[in-house]
């Protein structure tokens, strides 16, 4: 058997999160406990900005030498073809995961004056037991969140750049299963948090298996697992294939439940619920960048060969995710599961892109999952900040109900300001990055014959405005909630709220500067079906 090439530069980005990661497995281990935690935040947060520096460093080798994989099978393909792509397109989504994730890290390390974070101080203690109380009491601190999130995010990396169904696959196992963990570490409503990472974890077991027999019928289809492979079959295939059909729908239908598009929505509200919100924001954020990362490759690889066939189902999963989204926020009172419906709309309103099939099409869904993963880790860091207040003043937990977030313009003008914000680039409102995104989004789907898709997400868009515009009448027009305070932390969480709101500002008011740079990341190797039957070149669309 001959031994693949790897091309370690290349995997400098991952290699970066996932040794880090390791080593912070390590630390747990070994040092002191009251040491861990300034640590594993110091180690994640310099793992982080250090991928993010490797990102750019693989950008300009790529812009210099061309794509290349960096892991290549044997055998005879093409140059650039292997189980691994370092490509624009690929190191484009892998620079806003990291972006992202550096922010929603601060908000994982941020605790309050009296020392209280997000996290339980032991994830293993049974709710409301002896030993829960003990561990608080004790000020012990869940550290392994950091080593944790740092496997999902390397998880991430590689699901972007995946140019095989095996490696997307372990791709997706590594980003998931720390989720579901984190889902499960609240430091109050324990109960609630536990139930929604089962949840989550049970059904993304199901979406593993709806992926994984899809990679058994398209190698059936193919012989192969690679992208290249199974495209190059594409050509030897006359009318519709069974297989090829089946295989990509079900590949598909798994891709679509990390999104959260319906009907794979249901996990979304109760796991954005339960999760610590830290967690929520930063599932949010990367989990979309890289499931849509991974969807456009898959889609733009192979999926063109039964694009005919599952056109229909398309644009029914379309409207359904929009529809269920926007209808489901309306109907909300808790401003987490508000966010959660939200996130689903986002869904249909990018999948637009995604079907668009065009240059644009990708830097659309590029631009649009930027500005949203910004405004949402900003959005849900504010969330962290605003907590319900005893009779007797003593700080309890967040305060989720959109009651309590009466008057907070009035009581914390810098919160209220950053989330509205927020809320209107979730919106859509002009000189915001929410805006731009949707407007290229659009321009895409028109562009490429989804008119009535589009008609239906400017509706679609406009009835959700009513939920966001609803949380900022209440922070500004009404009397302060009595039960309702804001809490003073160390300052990480609210750094990164200044920070995604910038991002927002500057994709919102500068969009050329983000569009151009995304100009480039157009390219993806394997060749798509299209291309392959046009006899072009490997390296292009």
């Amino acid at each position: 058997m001959t031994t693949p090439t790897i091309e370690w530069a290349a995997l400098t980005p991952i290699l970066i999160v996932l040794g880090t990661a390791v080593f912070g497995v390590l630390v747990e281990a070994f040092f002191p406990r009251r040491a861990r935690r300034p640590v594993q935040a110091t180690l994640s947060l310099a793992a982080l900005a250090g991928a993010l520096a490797a990102v750019v460093w693989r950008w300009t080798a790529v812009l210099d030498d061309g794509p290349k994989s960096a892991v290549k099978l044997a055998g005879e393909r093409p140059a650039g073809v292997g189980t691994l792509q370092e490509d624009l397109p690929a190191l484009a989504f892998q620079a806003f995961i990291l972006v992202c994730s550096l922010l929603a890290f601060l908000v994982f390390a941020d605790r309050t004056k009296t020392g209280e974070g997000s996290f339980a101080a032991s994830a293993a203690t049974e709710p409301g037991s002896l030993d829960e109380r003990e561990a608080t009491e004790a000020g012990y601190e869940q550290t392994e969140i950091f080593p944790l999130g740092l496997f999902a995010v390397g998880g991430m990396l590689a699901f972007t750049s995946a140019g095989d169904l095996l490696t997307l696959f372990i791709a997706l196992e590594v980003l998931s299963l720390p989720l579901y963990v984190l889902c499960a570490t609240a430091r109050r409503r324990r109960a609630l948090s536990q139930e929604a990472a089962l949840k989550y974890f049970i059904l993304g077991a199901f979406s593993s298996a709806f992926f994984l027999m899809g990679a058994a019928l398209l190698y059936g289809f193919s012989g192969s697992l690679d992208y290249w492979s199974i495209a190059s079959a594409l050509l030897q295939s006359t009318g519709m294939d069974a297989l090829l059909v089946a295989g990509s729908a079900l590949v598909l239908a798994g891709l679509l439940f990390k999104v959260g598009a319906a009907p794979f929505h249901s996990w979304t509200p109760d796991a954005y619920q339960g999760a610590p919100t830290p967690v929520t924001g930063f599932m949010a954020a990367g989990t979309k960048i890289a499931a849509f990362g991974a969807m456009i490759r898959f889609a733009y690889s192979i999926g063109r060969g039964a694009e005919t066939e599952l056109r229909p189902v398309f644009w029914a999963i379309v409207i359904l995710t929009m529809l269920v989204g926007t209808v489901g926020g309306i109907v909300q009172s808790d401003v987490k599961r508000m966010l959660a419906y939200s996130s689903i709309a986002h869904a249909g309103f990018v999948l637009i892109g995604v079907g668009a099939y065009s240059r644009d099409g990708i830097r659309s869904v590029a631009f649009y999952l930027l500005a949203y993963g910004l405004a949402s880790v900003g959005a849900f860091a504010v969330v962290t900040l605003v907590r319900q207040k005893s009779a007797n003043g003593s700080i309890l937990g967040e305060a989720t109900s959109l009651r309590a977030w009466r008057g907070l313009g009035k009581t914390n003008p810098f919160l209220a300001g950053a989330m509205t914000l927020f809320l209107l680039s979730f919106a859509g409102i002009p000189l915001t990055g929410g805006f731009m995104g949707k407007f290229f989004v659009f321009k895409a789907g028109y562009s490429s014959g989804e008119t009535v898709l589009v008609f239906l997400a400017v509706l679609a868009s406009a009835a959700t405005a009513f939920f966001y515009f609803r949380l900022i009448l209440l922070m500004f027009f009404r009397d302060p909630a009595p039960g309702t305070a804001t809490v003073a932390s160390e300052g990480l969480s609210a750094a990164a709220i200044l920070a995604a709101a910038a991002g927002i500002a500057l994709t919102g008011l500068a969009p050329n500067a983000v569009w151009s740079f995304l100009d480039n990341a157009m390219a993806f190797i394997p060749v798509s079906y299209t291309h392959l039957r046009a006899h072009e070149t490997p390296e292009h669309l």
